[in-house]
């Protein structure tokens, strides 16, 4: 209720007077949409908070160095929703933003990204371990009942077949025709100029400026500058801190996603799933 009041003193106190705030959304870690990473859902959350609070001026801050598929495409889609609704969007790039995290930011009106940002990584990737030989040595035996041929494309105690290759080269082959799609529309870039770097390759800022994937170089601080120009303000804008609050689990072991996933034995699982290449230092 005391929420709900907020929000309609907000708006009509905006409504009256020049509205000078400037969301900001972190993005951070390894895109998902677990039950225990519900960093898709956290996200879009923070967009309708946005919202209801009448705040037009947006800034996301991307430390990401990708994620899935899904979750990734759910928060670009999102992200082109309020747009659609009045919002302007700026995507600031902090350490990383590449793969998924790059994808999230090309569904922003500008882009601002520090020179030394490591960005790009535009592809798609599957990868399973072979552990066959190994479970030989060690005296381990499977046995699978599937209801199909490939139901078990991915397993670990085989090598692909020609077939599955090709089943699987198709799968990332569509998905990385989304991927360069989305900053063809986006980025008003032709797709015949972002094949020729979308191959998996990072750039720092000032490169994927020179690339057409960045507006300018600059900090956050500059980033929420741009905004405040765009939105025509007078007044210097007033930051919001937006951002979803961390999981219990993230609160407690204080780790990173990255982390708590090798922890958890769930990283495994996640290299099954088809991933925007993550880039690794």
């Amino acid at each position: 209720m005391i929420k709900k009041i907020k929000a309609g003193f907000n708006k009509l106190k905006y409504g009256l007077f020049e509205d000078n705030r400037v969301g900001i959304i972190k993005l951070e870690g390894i895109i998902l949409d677990t039950g225990s990473f519900p960093v898709a859902t956290k996200f879009v959350e923070s967009l309708k908070t946005a919202k209801k609070l009448g705040i037009k001026n947006i800034v996301i801050r991307i430390n990401s160095p990708g994620g899935t598929v899904g979750a990734s495409q759910e928060i670009c889609r999102e992200l082109k929703k309020a747009r659609e609704d009045g919002a302007k969007i700026i995507a600031s790039l902090g350490d990383v933003a590449a793969s998924g995290g790059l994808y999230v930011a090309v569904a922003a009106d500008k882009i601002v990204s520090n020179p030394g940002t490591v960005t790009g990584s535009i592809g798609v990737i599957i990868k399973t371990n072979v552990l066959k030989t190994l479970y030989e040595k060690i005296g381990i035996d499977s046995e699978v009942v599937k209801s199909g041929q490939y139901k078990d494309i991915l397993s670990s105690t085989k090598h692909l077949s020609n077939e599955e290759k090709q089943i699987l080269q198709s799968l990332i082959d569509s998905t990385y025709e989304q991927f360069v799609e989305e900053i063809v529309q986006n980025r008003k870039i032709s797709k015949e100029e972002v094949k020729k770097f979308a191959d998996g390759r990072i750039f720092s800022g000032t490169q994927a400026k020179e690339l057409g994937l960045v507006d300018e170089i600059g900090s956050m601080s500059d980033a929420v500058d741009l905004a405040a120009k765009l939105a025509e303000m007078k007044e210097k804008p007033v930051t919001v801190d937006l951002t979803p609050k961390k999981t219990f689990i993230q609160k407690v072991t204080g780790a990173n996603m990255l982390e708590i996933l090798e922890n958890a034995g769930l990283n495994a699982f996640y290299k099954r799933v088809p991933l925007w290449l993550m880039s690794e230092f």
